[in-house]
């Protein structure tokens, strides 16, 4: 079912409006002038573990990340998820994961260690 090296992504840019929306739910200090705010890279992250790869039924247990730049506001990101490791006796499936701008530079990467019940089903 799973593969090391199996990947998936998303591409996203987030505007000034996404901001605003975002400084009315964490305050308005949570957000840089024209800079997207980690927790939203973040959650690009949280989306793809639990909607495309592993998917379903993922459950985080450990997450690393280190911002490299800063995002620019309404330029394209892309966020990514790679399988690393697959260690089915305990259901653990370890990713690597990496965020960067439409012209490849890495804006953030990181680790990312989940449960998934079904890693070793086929």
């Amino acid at each position: 079912m799973f593969e090391v090296g199996q990947r998936d992504e998303i591409k996203r840019s987030y505007t000034i409006t996404d901001m605003a929306n975002f400084a009315a739910l964490a305050g308005p200090k949570a957000v840089a002038p024209e800079t997207v705010p980690g927790p939203l890279i973040g959650g690009l992250f949280s989306y793809l573990l639990g909607v495309k790869l592993p998917g379903r039924g993922t459950n985080y247990l450990k997450q690393s990340m280190e911002f490299l730049t800063p995002a620019p506001i309404g330029e394209e990101l892309t966020a990514s998820v790679t399988i690393t490791r697959l260690r089915p006796e305990k259901h653990l499936v370890d990713l690597e994961t990496i965020c960067e701008t439409a012209d490849g530079t890495r804006i953030c990467q990181g680790r990312a260690l989940v449960y998934v019940e079904d890693v070793g089903k086929e």
